[in-house]
């Protein structure tokens, strides 16, 4: 029977969850244990794909397209796992199949309330999910970690409180086990634990009496403060786990587990566990070379959301796991892409407009994701052309892509009104058009999503990184593409269009050769939901070798691991003649132990 760890939170909202509850589950599998994890969202929206990313960040894209919280994203990063859309529950589903129910008469006419047929409905939802398998061995998962949202007490999440309430019952003490993650603030120099003794107490209110309760912090605190935790709220003192702040996430697997969080689970859900050291010794090494690289790689990501970091979170987390792959830390530069517009200056900002483009100018590379509208769309243009024209190592991802492939327009066809027609729809050069098969009329769910298979037509710079494959399938999530129409002008100066859907007909890779540009590369898919700290995505490796000058001689090793260099702080600039130490396996599944065990 599968087993259950709810995770709640209390205090604050975005106290870390979602990274505790992938590390819990890191670990387990490292125990040889397989693990799902499930996100409860409890506002009214079906899914995420409509959000304001200011508001929830990044909206993540699985492999069947659906549209989920970024969290979501955290646990396929650690876990290394495939999750479905229902993995990620929301009031508005549970509502929505409630309702559905009841219009074809499933009910025989009862009222039909919230307890007990929404709760019943979280809960047969949670069951059947957490049998999905998440893996390649088909095979049902062991654990479940569900992660409910928000915090406790709050009134949208009070359904999902009950429902669980109840599901302790329904899958018995053995199976079933409650962490609550709480804030321990430090005012004066003392910690206060009187936040965290009140939001246990709201929850067991509810009817959910926490196993273990794990306290953020700014540091490690004492036993007295652990007992005092402990006492006040109805849990021994090793139940009590202080969680301080870390200089990068890769380092949580390794404090949980310095805890004692397995022997902990293994006690309470009855698990048969076989830890494997050397899984955990990558994530301990991992930690210790992403916080140790004294080599800093600088990269500008200019974006639309740039105030908001989480709006880009898999962005810069693909980044993060390139620069951990080429043994260097990553130094992010978040540029406003409305600042570096003309318009900004003209209107009385000019110290804004002079300090985006100071900092643009100060990066050795350049990242400009995705996104949606019309706003900032000439600043991201205006960064393009700067690392064209100046040799800058450029990766465009989605809308990157596409607006690549304006300003080469405007650029070198000298197609001034070149443009977007979701940008002006009136342009005489609509160079990338709208996909007349995704417009419904109705914004949600509608776009081009999910996993999709690219197949690369020639040689070219992102076949070699991916291993010199015949095709790759990444995740997308777009309404636009490039017209076909104009494919045929601007591979005649020399922007190659080297990759293609199934049909031939839509563009999905182009860039330009390595002898006119370091690194001009657009992809129409989005490579960072598929990167993992241990399989870097090779679209951001490219980027970041480029940005440091050790791409060409990493291609020229037919990009192979060299794991002796690779964690060496003797690299060899291709400038100097020498060849880069730099390399990952040819096939990109292949372990990348070997870089962090080293």
């Amino acid at each position: 029977m599968v087993k259950y760890i709810l995770v709640t939170g209390g205090v604050i909202s975005g106290i870390g969850k979602g990274v505790f509850s992938s590390s819990i589950g890191t670990l387990l599998k490292a125990c040889r244990i397989r693990v799902t994890c499930i996100k409860i969202d409890p506002y009214l929206n079906i899914d995420a794909g409509t959000f304001n990313p200011y508001e929830h960040g990044e909206v993540f894209v699985l492999d069947d397209g659906g549209e989920v919280d970024l969290d979501l994203g955290n646990y396929e990063r650690f876990l290394d796992i495939k999750l479905h859309r229902d993995n990620n529950i929301t009031t508005g589903k549970i509502y929505q199949s409630v309702i559905e129910k009841e219009r074809r008469g499933d009910y025989l006419g009862k009222t039909v309330q919230v307890v007990p047929h929404v709760t019943d409905e979280i809960q047969d939802w949670v069951e059947r999910v957490s049998k999905m398998p998440t893996d390649d061995t088909g095979l049902e998962p062991e654990v479940s970690i569900i992660e409910l949202g928000g915090t406790v007490g709050d009134i949208e999440g009070m359904p999902f409180v009950e429902a669980f309430r109840q599901f302790q019952f329904r899958v018995g003490h053995a199976n079933f086990c409650n962490i609550h993650v709480s804030l321990m603030p430090n005012i004066n120099g003392e910690d206060k634990s009187k936040p965290t003794q009140a939001s246990v107490r709201e929850l067991r209110r509810s009817g959910l009496s926490p196993d273990f309760i794990a306290c953020r912090t700014k540091g490690m605190v004492s036993d007295a403060v652990r007992a005092k935790i402990a006492m006040f709220c109805h849990v021994r003192s090793n139940e009590v786990l202080i969680l301080p702040d870390c200089s990068t996430i890769f380092k949580v697997p390794t404090l949980l587990y310095e805890e004692g969080v397995v022997d902990y689970l293994k006690d309470r859900l009855q698990l048969t566990v076989s830890p494997t050291n050397s899984i955990l010794k990558q994530w301990k090494k991992l930690g210790e070379k992403y916080s140790s690289s004294s080599k800093c790689v600088k990269i500008g990501l200019v974006g639309k959301y740039c105030q908001f970091s989480d709006a880009y979170t898999s962005v810069i987390k693909a980044l993060e796991h390139a620069c951990i792959a080429s043994n260097s830390k990553l130094e992010l530069e978040m540029i406003m892409a409305s600042d570096l517009e003309e318009e900004t200056r003209l209107n009385g900002n000019a110290v804004a407009y002079h300090e985006a483009w100071r900092r643009l100018c100060c990066v050795t590379g350049v990242v400009v994701p995705g996104g949606f509208g019309t706003r900032a769309t000439e600043g991201k243009i205006a960064a393009i052309r700067w690392a064209r024209l100046n040799h800058i190592p450029l990766l465009g991802i989605c809308l990157g892509m596409q607006l690549m492939v304006v300003e080469f327009a405007r650029g070198v066809l000298n197609w001034h009104d070149a443009h977007s027609s979701e940008i002006n729809p009136s342009t005489s050069k609509p160079v990338i058009i709208e996909m007349p098969e995704h417009h419904t009329g109705i914004m949600g769910g509608t776009m081009r999503l999910g996993k999709r298979e690219t197949i690369f037509k020639q040689e070219c710079i992102l076949k070699k990184l991916y291993g010199n494959v015949v095709s790759i399938s990444e995740r997308h999530r777009h309404r636009y593409e490039v017209n076909p129409d104009f494919v045929d002008n601007l591979e005649k100066e020399h922007l190659h269009f080297v990759g293609h859907d199934t049909e031939q007909v839509r563009m999905e890779v182009c860039e330009l050769s390595m002898e006119m540009h370091p690194f001009f590369v657009g992809v129409q898919f989005h490579p960072e939901y598929l990167s993992r700290p241990m399989h870097p995505s090779p679209c951001y490796l490219g980027l970041v070798l480029a940005s440091m000058n050790k791409l060409r001689a990493y291609m020229q090793r037919d990009c192979r691991l060299s794991p002796q260099s690779c964690t060496s702080d003797e690299y060899s600039s291709e400038e100097e003649g020498q060849s880069s130490s730099v390399g990952l396996p040819t096939n990109r599944k292949q372990s990348f132990a070997s870089i962090v065990s080293n």
